[in-house]
C-alpha cells in the first residue's frame, strides 16, 4: 500500500497547476479586501444615519446596544446578503470543544400563495437556541437540560462564506446557558475585555487624558502547521483520527541543516497560501507574513494586528479556511501541536497590546523609555500580572496536545517568565533602586561592504526560549499551542492586566489625593513593583539546564504537564479574581476545570486505542511477516556467519498487551454509580497510557528501520515530511 500511496503522491507533486484564479488575473488584493464582510463602509451605505451612528458606539466606544436598533441591521443585512447569493444565514459561536461551531437557517419562508418569501427579523438576528447539552459544559448543563442561547455580538462584523452551491450569512455570536452562563470562548473574552479597558482608562486619565477613547486589548497571532500530501494523510489512520502520528521512525534528515527556515516555498504549496489568502482577504482576515518554518513540512502565516475578539474569530475562520483550501491542492493542513516526532512542532505566538485611537498602543517605548512615565507604568502592570498569576497563564495553554511541545527546545519552558531585553531590564534595575536616568539607545551595524549602507541595530536582542517576551512595542505570550483558539489566552492576559492596572491606578489616586507629588508617586509604585516582582524578568536561555534550578530559587513554578496547571484554575485566589472582574463565576471556573480534565483524557483515550489498534492490526502483521522472512532463510543467513535475531514478534506484543491492560482499567473507571472520577481518569491516563503508548512505539519505530519496505504499510517521515 505504502508504495502505492507513494507513487500517487509524487504524480500528483509533479502534475501540479496552480489554480486558475488568482489577484493577478481578477481583481486586486485592495480591491477584494473585505468584500465580503458586513463591515463599516457597507453599514454606512446601507443604514439608516441614526443606526449607523449606533451601532458604530458600540463598536468602537463599548457603548450598551440599543435592541431598537435590531430590525434595521437585520433588514439591510438579510438584503446585502442575498444580493451576494446567499440563501441562509448561522449564528456562528465558539464552543469550549475549540472549534467553530454554526446551525444554519434558511432565509426563505412559505407564503399561503405557494411561493417563499425571504425573512430576517431583529430578534432572529439578536438571538438563536442551539441545544446546550451536546457541547463540553463542565457540569453546568445537565444532559436532559438542552436550551442554549446564542446572541448577536455586534463588535465582530457578520460575513458571507462561499461554497459552491450556495452562500451563507455568518454572523458571530456567544453562546450561553439558560442561566446566562458562559459555555464558549467569546464571552469571557468579551467580559475580560471590558473589565481590563476599564482600568487602563483610569490609568490613562492620571496621565492627563481627561477623556480617553475605550481602550482595547489588540492580538496578532502568528499561525504555524503543517502540510501533507492528502495521499498520505488518508493513509495514517492515526492523524486521520488523531491528528498526529503515533508511529514513525526518524528520517536520515530531518531539520538538522536548518534549510527548510525561510526557505524557497515549494510551487505547491505556494499555490495553496495564494489561494487562501485571497479567501481570507475576501473574509476581511489581513494576512500579512508567509513562509517556511523551522521543520520540513511545516509553514506559517501571521496577521495584522486586531482587537483581539475580531483576531480570535479571525483565527478561528482561517484555521477553517485553511483546512478547506489545502483539500483542493490534494494537501492535508495539519493544526496538531506535535504532528511528528523529532521535529519542531507548531505554535500561536498570541502578540498582545493594549491602546486606542488616541494613544496607540501603550507599549511603545520611546527613544528614552526611562522618561516614558505612561509606558513603565503599563509595562509594570505587565510585570506584576504575570509574576502575581503565572500559574493561570500556564493553565491557559494547557492541554495533551500542547504537553508534546512545550518544555522543548522548540517552544517556550513551562515556567512562565519575561524577557525585558537589555535596554529595558536596565531601566528597571534602575528603578529598583531609584529613579532612572538612562536608557541604552540603538547602535549602528557596519557591514563592511561599501555597497551596503549603515544599518541600525535595535538597543537589545530577541529571545525566542522566553514564554511572555517584550518585542519592541508589544509582548509575545510564544506559549499557546497551534490548535487552541487565542480567545482562552487573551481571556487570562485581559483579567490579570485588569487587576494589576486596578492595583495601579487605585495606588496612584490615593497617593494624589493625599497630596503626594504625582511623578514621586508613579516612582514609588514602580519601584515597589519591580522589587516585589522582579524575579519575573529572565533574560537568559530558557532551554538550559540550570534554568529550572534557578527558576525553582527565584519561587517560579514549573508545571509541567497539563495536570499541573489545572488545579491554578480552582484555587481561591484564581476564582476571586476572575469574580471580582465578572469575567467568571465560581461555577463557571470549575466547569472550565472538569473540561481541561475531560479533554485531556478523552484525547490520550482516542490516542491509545489507535495505537492498539494500529499496534495490533499494523505493525503486528508487520513484525510476523519479517520474523517469517528470517525464518526462511535462517539457515543461509547462519551459513553465511549472520547473526539473527528471531525476538522481534516479542519484542512488540509484549508493550501491546500492557497497553490493552491500561486500557482496560481506564475503560472500567466509572464507580458503582456511573459518575467520572475526572482527576483519577486523567492521571491514570498520564500516569498509565502514555508510558504504555511510548513503549509501543519504540518497538514499532525500531521495528520500521529494520523490515523490508514492502512490509511496513504506513507511509514514513521519509515520505510525508518531503514530498509536497
Amino acid at each position: 500500500m505504502s508504495n502505492k500511496v507513494r507513487l500517487q503522491a509524487v504524480r500528483d507533486v509533479e502534475a501540479y497547476v496552480p489554480p486558475a484564479v488568482s489577484f493577478i488575473d481578477s481583481e486586486a488584493p485592495g480591491e477584494i479586501f473585505g468584500e465580503n464582510v458586513f463591515n463599516q463602509v457597507v453599514m454606512q451605505k446601507r443604514l439608516p444615519k441614526s443606526v449607523y451612528k449606533s451601532v458604530m458606539a458600540t463598536i468602537e466606544h463599548g457603548a450598551m446596544l440599543d435592541p431598537a436598533i435590531a430590525d434595521a441591521v437585520a433588514s439591510a443585512m438579510k438584503d446585502w446578503a442575498l444580493e451576494k447569493g446567499a440563501t441562509h444565514y448561522a449564528h456562528v459561536f465558539y464552543p469550549l470543544t475549540g472549534l467553530t461551531a454554526e446551525k444554519h437557517d434558511s432565509f426563505f419562508e412559505p407564503i399561503g400563495d405557494g411561493t417563499a418569501l425571504a425573512e430576517f427579523a431583529g430578534k432572529t438576528l439578536t438571538q438563536g437556541e442551539p441545544d446546550a447539552s451536546s457541547f463540553p459544559n463542565g457540569g453546568l448543563r445537565n444532559t436532559f437540560e438542552a436550551r442554549g442561547y446564542t446572541g448577536w455580538d455586534v463588535t465582530s462584523p457578520a460575513y458571507v462564506l462561499e461554497n459552491p452551491n450556495g452562500n451563507t450569512l455568518c454572523i458571530p455570536t456567544v453562546f450561553v446557558s439558560m442561566t446566562g452562563e458562559a459555555l464558549d470562548h467569546k464571552t469571557p473574552l468579551l467580559r475580560s475585555q471590558q473589565a481590563m479597558g476599564t482600568h487602563a482608562e483610569r490609568v490613562l486619565k492620571l496621565f492627563g487624558h481627561t477623556d480617553p477613547e475605550h481602550v482595547v486589548s489588540y492580538c496578532g497571532p502568528e499561525q504555524e502547521y503543517f502540510l501533507v500530501d492528502r495521499h498520505f494523510f488518508l493513509a495514517r489512520p492515526d492523524l486521520l483520527n488523531a491528528g498526529r502520528t503515533l508511529f514513525g521512525a526518524k528520517p536520515p534528515k530531518g531539520q538538522e541543516f536548518d534549510d527548510h527556515y525561510f526557505g524557497a516555498i515549494p510551487e505547491r504549496v505556494l499555490g495553496f497560501m495564494m489561494d487562501t489568502e485571497r479567501e481570507l482577504f475576501k473574509l476581511g482576515i489581513p494576512a500579512k507574513t508567509r513562509h517556511n518554518e523551522v521543520a520540513p513540512g511545516q509553514f506559517e502565516i501571521a496577521p495584522m494586528f486586531e482587537k483581539a475578539n475580531l483576531a480570535a474569530d479571525h483565527q478561528q475562520l482561517l484555521m477553517t479556511t485553511f483546512k478547506t483550501i489545502a483539500k483542493k491542492h490534494g494537501m492535508e493542513c495539519l493544526f496538531h501541536e506535535k504532528p511528528f516526532q523529532g521535529v519542531n512542532g507548531s505554535g500561536k505566538h498570541v502578540n498582545f497590546s493594549l491602546g486606542n485611537s488616541e494613544v496607540g498602543s501603550v507599549f511603545v517605548p520611546g527613544d528614552t523609555p526611562h522618561e516614558n512615565a505612561q509606558f513603565l507604568v503599563f509595562c509594570a502592570a505587565v510585570i506584576r500580572a504575570v509574576h502575581k498569576y503565572a500559574g493561570l497563564l500556564r493553565a491557559s495553554v494547557a492541554s495533551a496536545t500542547n504537553d508534546h511541545r512545550l518544555g522543548a527546545n522548540e517552544a517556550p519552558p513551562a515556567i512562565i517568565s519575561i524577557f525585558l531585553g537589555d535596554q529595558l531590564a536596565d531601566v528597571f534595575e534602575q528603578i529598583a533602586k531609584g529613579p532612572a536616568t538612562s536608557s541604552k539607545g540603538k547602535g549602528k551595524m557596519v557591514i563592511g561592504v561599501d555597497t551596503l549602507p549603515v544599518l541600525p541595530t535595535d538597543p537589545g536582542d530577541r529571545n525566542r526560549t522566553s514564554p511572555f517576551a517584550f518585542t519592541g512595542n508589544r509582548f509575545e505570550f510564544r506559549a499557546p499551542g497551534s490548535m487552541q483558539s487565542v480567545a482562552g489566552p487573551m481571556t487570562t492576559i485581559n483579567t490579570i492586566m485588569a487587576d494589576s492596572l486596578d492595583y495601579i491606578a487605585t495606588n496612584l489616586e490615593a497617593a494624589v489625593a493625599d497630596g503626594t507629588d504625582f511623578d514621586q508617586a508613579v516612582q514609588t509604585i514602580l519601584t515597589e513593583i519591580i522589587n516585589e516582582h522582579g524575579s519575573v524578568v529572565f533574560n537568559g536561555d530558557g532551554y538550559a539546564d540550570a534554568w529550572p534550578i534557578e527558576a525553582e530559587k527565584r519561587g517560579l513554578a514549573n508545571l509541567k504537564t497539563t495536570l499541573d496547571a489545572l488545579p491554578e484554575l480552582i484555587t481561591e485566589p484564581a476564582m476571586d479574581l476572575f469574580e471580582k472582574y465578572k469575567v467568571f463565576n465560581h461555577r463557571e471556573m470549575h466547569s472550565r476545570y472538569e473540561i481541561g480534565l475531560e479533554q485531556y483524557t478523552l484525547t490520550i483515550g482516542v490516542e491509545a486505542r489507535l495505537t492498539l489498534e494500529l499496534g495490533t492490526t499494523v505493525v503486528l502483521p508487520a513484525a510476523v511477516r519479517h520474523q517469517t522472512e528470517l525464518a526462511l532463510n535462517i539457515g543461509a543467513l547462519k551459513a553465511a556467519g549472520v547473526e539473527t535475531d528471531t525476538s522481534t514478534l516479542e519484542t512488540v506484543s509484549v508493550p501491546l498487551a500492557e497497553l490493552r491492560a491500561a486500557l482496560v482499567v481506564l475503560k472500567s473507571a466509572l464507580d458503582d454509580d456511573g459518575h467520572h472520577e475526572a482527576l483519577a481518569e486523567a492521571e491514570h491516563a498520564r500516569n498509565a497510557l502514555l508510558p504504555a503508548m511510548a513503549a509501543v512505539r519504540t518497538a514499532a519505530d525500531t521495528l520500521e528501520e529494520i523490515v523490508a519496505d514492502d512490509l511496513w504499510a504506513l507511509p514514513t517521515y521519509q515520505e510525508m515530511l518531503f514530498i509536497l
